[in-house]
């Protein structure tokens, strides 16, 4: 699914070359589910917006799903974006004058779907959330927890193969959060590939494989890593 060769992500800030991603070597299987766990600046947020396809590498290639992505367009990139990856942020994401409706449709409508099958997709994915029943209701008329299920509806909505998660549970209490990642529990059950982007040990804990990044660098997290890593 997942495919990442020696791939390198650098910033100025200053005078100083930082090293987001330093040789990034990665593989995640078809129907996997892996955690990045790693302290703020390690370069988690970097990962996931280059698998995501929100941004480019310096050095490097990326296959997604088989394809070679590293030297596409941005046309190209929003192509692969919408037809094959769901995106579930911390902060939600939601337009707040959009009923939960209005935003689970939102790339239904970007992707040119008719009027009739973006009805069937989102009232299937708000109902796979258990929110149908919301459907009419604005963001700020719904808890976190609940913001965050049509978030993860949004992201099922256009049926990907790949849902990239970054710190899903981190604005929500300990009840919802439990909720959240018996969702995407299920999800991988049902056969989606997932990456989850943590700082919570105990969150990275319930995907299949862990890995660890600490200074743009990827490790497994068996490895005798630095204590800032684990205990971030």
């Amino acid at each position: 699914m997942i495919e990442l060769k020696q791939i390198s992500k650098r910033y100025q800030m200053g005078g100083d070359i930082i090293h987001a991603l330093d040789h990034v070597d990665l593989t995640v299987q078809d129907r996997e589910f892996v955690a990045i766990i790693g302290p703020s600046g390690s370069g988690k947020s970097t990962l996931m917006n280059i698998v995501g396809c929100l941004d480019y590498a310096d050095e490097g290639e990326y296959f997604l799903d088989g394809e070679d992505v590293s030297e596409l367009s941005s046309r190209e990139l929003a192509r692969i974006r919408n037809k094959k990856i769901g995106f579930v942020f911390q902060q939600f994401n939601l337009l707040g004058k959009l009923t939960a409706y209005e935003n689970v449709e939102l790339p239904l409508i970007y992707q040119g779907i008719s009027m009739s099958e973006r009805r069937e997709l989102t009232e299937q994915a708000l109902e796979r959330v258990g929110l149908k029943d919301r459907m009419k209701h604005k963001p700020k008329e719904l808890s976190g927890g609940q913001q965050q299920r049509v978030a993860i509806a949004r992201a099922l909505s256009t049926r990907p193969t790949l849902i990239l998660a970054d710190e899903p549970t981190g604005n929500l209490d300990s009840k919802s959060g439990y909720d959240i990642m018996q969702m995407l529990h299920e999800l991988h059950q049902q056969g989606n590939s997932i990456m989850l982007i943590t700082h919570d040990e105990k969150v990275s804990m319930e995907a299949q494989r862990r890995l660890a990044i600490y200074d743009g660098k990827v490790f497994p997290v068996e490895a005798d890593l630095p204590e800032e890593v684990l205990n971030a």
